[in-house]
C-alpha cells in the first residue's frame, strides 16, 4: 500500500516537472518569437508617387514609437491600457498648443523639407505646433481638376481606391478587411435597420491616409449639399500602415465624422474624418445644407496622423486605371487635394 502510494506520488511529480518543463519551453519559444520579429529589419512602407511614376519610402514620423507600440508586447499592452485612451491625445495636443511649441516648427520644415511658399502665411508667424500643424495654403498651392463629372482626391496623402468595396481582396493587407456596416457605424445593428449599409453596398471606397507632415486640411470631392455630420465614437489608434498591417480594424473602431453630400452628379456621397492617436480634434469649416463647390474646405485635424474615407454608391463612379492598379496590391499612391480620382459613370 505505502508502495503504490509512493509510486502515485512520484508519478504526479514527474508529471509536474515535465509540464513545467513544456511550459517554460512554450513561453521561451514565444519570446523569442517575439524578440526575432523586434530585432528583424522593419518592413518598409512603401508607396507609389502619382507625379514622378516612381516607388517611394516613406519617412515615418516618430517610426520607433510606433513600432515600439505595435510590434512589441509591451508596447501593445501600453497601447491598450493607455495610448488609444482620448486622454493621451488630449494631453499629447494640449503640449502642442503651448506658446513653446513654436520652437519646433522651423526643425519639422527643414526636416521633412517642406515647401514654405505654399504656405498662406510665414513659418515664423506660427505662435504653436498646432497651429502651424492644421495650417492653410495658398489658394494657387492645390489647383482643382476641371470638369463637373471629374471627382478630386478630399486631401493630401497616400491612397488606395476600390471600385466595389464588397469584392476587395484586401485593404493595407491581402484577406484584411472591415465591412461597410462596421465603417457607416452599424455593426450592432439588426440586419433590417442597417439603412446606410444597404445604400451603399457594393460601393466604390477611397481610403486618404494623411501623415504628419501632410497639408491637414480636408475639402469636398465634388459640388453638392452636405448635410448635418454625424459623430461616431471611438478610440484612437494610429492609421499608419504599421498599425493597420496589423489590424485594419482600426479605421472603423476610431472616432470619425460622417457627412453625408448629396451630388447632383455623384448621387449620396458619404465622406468621413477619422481621427487617430494624437488627433482627438476634428473641426469642420462648412455649413450643412449650403451647397459647396468641389474642391471646397470641409475641415481639419489637429496635430498627428490622421485619414479621409470617402464612400460612392455602386455604379456612380470610375476610379482612375492607375490608381486601381497600384491599390490591387495594396500599394498606395500619393496624390494631392485636388488631383482626380476619378469620373462619374
Amino acid at each position: 500500500m505505502h508502495g503504490n502510494a509512493f509510486c502515485a506520488c512520484g508519478i504526479c511529480r514527474l508529471f509536474r516537472r515535465s509540464f513545467m518543463q513544456d511550459s517554460f519551453l512554450l513561453c521561451s519559444m514565444s519570446a523569442l518569437r517575439e524578440i526575432a520579429c523586434i530585432l528583424m529589419p522593419a518592413e518598409p512602407i512603401r508607396f507609389f508617387d502619382r507625379t514622378t511614376k516612381t516607388l517611394k519610402t516613406e519617412e515615418v514620423y516618430g517610426e520607433k514609437w510606433l513600432r515600439f507600440t505595435y510590434e512589441s508586447p509591451l508596447g501593445r499592452l501600453l497601447l491598450w491600457f493607455f495610448v488609444k485612451r482620448a486622454l493621451f491625445s488630449i494631453y499629447f495636443g494640449w503640449r502642442m498648443s503651448w506658446r513653446y511649441s513654436s520652437f519646433k516648427v522651423l526643425p519639422f520644415i527643414v526636416k521633412y523639407d517642406l515647401d514654405i511658399d505654399e504656405f498662406a502665411k510665414s513659418p515664423y508667424d506660427y505662435k504653436t505646433f498646432n497651429e502651424f500643424f492644421c495650417r492653410a495654403l495658398k489658394k494657387t498651392a492645390r489647383p482643382i481638376a476641371e470638369g463637373e463629372r471629374i471627382a478630386i482626391f478630399p486631401a493630401d496623402g497616400r491612397h488606395l481606391v476600390f471600385p466595389n468595396v464588397d469584392l476587395a481582396d484586401g485593404f493595407y493587407v491581402k484577406g484584411s478587411k472591415f465591412t461597410l456596416a462596421e465603417l457607416l457605424g452599424e455593426g450592432a445593428l439588426p440586419e433590417e435597420n442597417r439603412l446606410l449599409t444597404k445604400k451603399y453596398s457594393g460601393g466604390a471606397l477611397v481610403i486618404s491616409r494623411l501623415c504628419p507632415v501632410d497639408y491637414h486640411r480636408f475639402h469636398f470631392p465634388c459640388a453638392g449639399t452636405p448635410g448635418e455630420p454625424r459623430l461616431i465614437n471611438g478610440p484612437l489608434y494610429s492609421v499608419s500602415p504599421i498599425a493597420l498591417r496589423r489590424n485594419v480594424s482600426y479605421l472603423v473602431q476610431n472616432k470619425r465624422k460622417l457627412t453625408e453630400l448629396e451630388s447632383p452628379v455623384f448621387g449620396s456621397v458619404a465622406c468621413f474624418d477619422v481621427g487617430a492617436t494624437n488627433v482627438g480634434t476634428i473641426v469642420h469649416t462648412f455649413v450643412a445644407g449650403r451647397p459647396v463647390a468641389k474642391g471646397e474646405e470641409k475641415g481639419l485635424f489637429k496635430f498627428g496622423g490622421s485619414c479621409a474615407i470617402t464612400l460612392f454608391q455602386p455604379g456612380r463612379i470610375r476610379f482612375d486605371q492607375d490608381l486601381v492598379a497600384q491599390s490591387r496590391e495594396c500599394v498606395e499612391t500619393y496624390a494631392r487635394m485636388g488631383d482626380r480620382m476619378g469620373e462619374a459613370i
